[in-house]
């Protein structure tokens, strides 16, 4: 009975569609002491699913690896007292197409991250769409 709960464990494998995958959730929230990093850390990592949890305090920021959903992990923090929690709103300064456009510095960002907003370009689109050939109504603008 054995060999064959190993082989009907290991080859007649059905895929499970609960099962979450392995992901990276960023967020941020204001740590001033290190009982606060402490209490998160211990929150965020008795999560079922954590594979590891770094702390950077300087850039109030919490990274999470695991097979977590990442609505749950941002409740667990706000749980710990910290309301002001939000998903990780920066990213790199190089990854932005614009970023010197209004509504993308951000003075509270770290050094080198500027906000994730995506819809300047879209917005862009939008503009220059008014003024093509293909658009019947661009004299009416002007």
């Amino acid at each position: 009975m054995g060999a064959l709960n190993y082989i009907i464990s290991n080859f007649c494998t059905v895929p499970n569609p609960k099962t979450k995958t392995m992901q990276t959730v960023e967020i941020k929230v204001k740590m001033d002491c290190d009982g606060c990093e402490r209490k998160v850390r211990n929150a965020v990592a008795t999560m079922k699913g954590v594979k590891s949890v770094e702390i950077n305090r300087k850039q109030s920021r919490v990274t999470v690896n695991g097979c977590v959903d990442p609505n749950k992990v941002l409740n667990r923090v706000k749980r710990t007292g910290k309301k002001r929690a939000e998903f990780w709103p920066y990213v790199p300064q190089h990854v932005v197409t614009y970023p010197h456009a209004s509504g993308v510095y951000d003075k509270r960002a770290p050094a080198g991250y500027v906000k994730n907003l995506q819809t300047f370009a879209d917005t862009e689109d939008k503009f220059m769409s008014l003024f093509s050939e293909d658009n019947v109504n661009a004299c009416s603008i002007m």
